[in-house]
């Protein structure tokens, strides 16, 4: 839980800086890229869980 909680936080935090330094986001532009990106993030988190 620590983990993820520290990734979140992390994300924001990147999130944030590219706002702020006018940086181009790092994340797909199209919403079924996104949609890509969070379905990898939630499949490595349940094998995480499984495996460990």
């Amino acid at each position: 839980m620590m983990l993820s909680l520290l990734g979140l936080g992390l994300a924001l935090v990147i999130g944030a800086g590219c706002r702020w330094l006018d940086i181009p986001l790092p994340a797909p532009p199209k919403l079924q890229g996104a949609l890509l990106v969070v379905a990898m993030t939630v499949g490595f988190l349940v094998g995480e869980q499984l495996l460990g």
